[in-house]
């Protein structure tokens, strides 16, 4: 599934790296706090690979 957003796409990214060890999991705050409890690191590499161009910064809230 492929972000919606550059935001989304980031805090994708910062999720993944916490999920990959790379980073520590007390560092993550909102969205990829949430995100990397909920999601795979499968779902978290797609969703972080996503190009940010033509991307919207936030994901409309419709």
């Amino acid at each position: 599934m492929p972000a919606k957003s550059k935001s989304q796409q980031m805090a994708a990214g910062a999720a993944l790296a916490a999920k990959r060890g790379k980073k520590k999991v007390a560092d993550l705050k909102g969205s990829s706090k949430s995100m990397y409890k909920s999601m795979s690191e499968g779902e978290l590499h797609d969703m972080a690979a996503t190009k940010q161009k033509g991307k919207p910064d936030h994901a409309s809230k419709s």
